[in-house]
């Protein structure tokens, strides 16, 4: 078997320098979707709040009243329905 001749001194194709713009152009573009997900991000956010938050009102005044579930379920539907608005306002700018 023949031994391969060295090769001469030259940059590989993945140098430092092509490394680095590698890495400045995928924080760019990184910075970029992060940025144009935001306000999705944020409805999203809303959605869950609202319904964590109206929920639990409902549960609070289902327990002070000692009635059923009736607040806690209307709760629950007022959530999602301003959680949903929300969500659709970010989405169909």
């Amino acid at each position: 078997m023949k031994e391969r001749p060295n090769r001469p001194n030259r940059p590989a194709n993945n140098s430092e320098s092509d490394k680095g713009l590698f890495l400045e152009r995928a924080a760019k573009s990184f910075q970029e979707t992060v940025t144009r997900a935001g306000p999705v991000a944020s409805a999203s956010y809303t959605l869950t709040g609202a319904i964590l938050a109206l929920g639990g009102i409902g549960y609070a005044l289902d327990v002070w009243r000692g009635s059923g579930h009736s607040f806690l379920l209307g709760g629950l539907l007022l959530g999602l329905i301003v959680g949903f608005y929300e969500l659709a306002r970010a989405v169909f700018k």
